[in-house]
């Protein structure tokens, strides 16, 4: 299969059942495929963090850590501390062969036990039509301790939605968290996508 498959299928999916079966279709060659359409995301939103004044003592959740490729970049950045959640279990197989994460979880948020809190979270390509809804930020900031930072991107596609972009700025207007970073760059050069990382400080 090739990296153009995967791709030609991605921005179009409906639905979690169809995500979770177009993953696990490509679950073998995901990364290349990734790694050949020069994905950076990963790597800006570790920066980001950093940016922000997060520690490397941090306990991070990657959401949608799919194979590891976010652990990989938060490691490299100096994040030793993380918990990955992603709904598919073959993409899982390969990130828990990595021996990156502290624990890894199959499901969304509320697979994670109730009392789960973390000083910061990342979403690197995760939110898009199809993939996850706008009501997951405030999911994410609701797991987070106070003062917690939550970085994630928005690729073109995502920001053509506009419902992702409204619920960041609705929650700044409501005062519900505050926007410590915001910058538009590349997300996949090989397919001419590009995306803005953002963090956000819960209050």
């Amino acid at each position: 299969m090739s990296g153009d498959d995967f791709f030609d299928h991605a921005y179009g999916l409906e639905n979690a059942e169809q995500t979770a079966a177009h993953y696990a279709r490509f679950a073998a060659s995901y990364e290349t495929s990734m790694r050949e359409n020069g994905y950076v995301t990963p790597t800006r939103c570790a920066d980001a963090l950093r940016e922000c004044g997060v520690t490397p003592d941090t306990t991070i959740l990657d959401i949608g850590c799919g194979t590891g490729l976010s652990g990989e970049a938060l490691q490299t950045a100096g994040f030793g501390v993380l918990d990955g959640t992603d709904f598919s279990a073959e993409m899982l197989a390969y990130a828990r062969d990595k021996a990156i994460y502290r624990a890894l979880v199959q499901g969304g948020l509320d697979a994670l036990p109730d009392d789960a809190r973390y000083g910061a979270a990342v979403a690197a390509g995760v939110f898009s039509p199809g993939h996850a809804p706008a009501s997951l930020i405030d999911d994410v900031l609701a797991r987070l301790e106070p003062e917690g930072v939550f970085v994630f991107s928005l690729n073109d596609h995502a920001v053509a939605d506009g419902s992702y972009d409204g619920r960041v700025h609705e929650l700044l207007d409501a005062c519900g968290a505050d926007l410590l970073f915001r910058e538009y760059g590349p997300h996949m050069p090989g397919q001419d996508v590009q995306a803005w990382v953002l963090a956000l400080r819960r209050r």
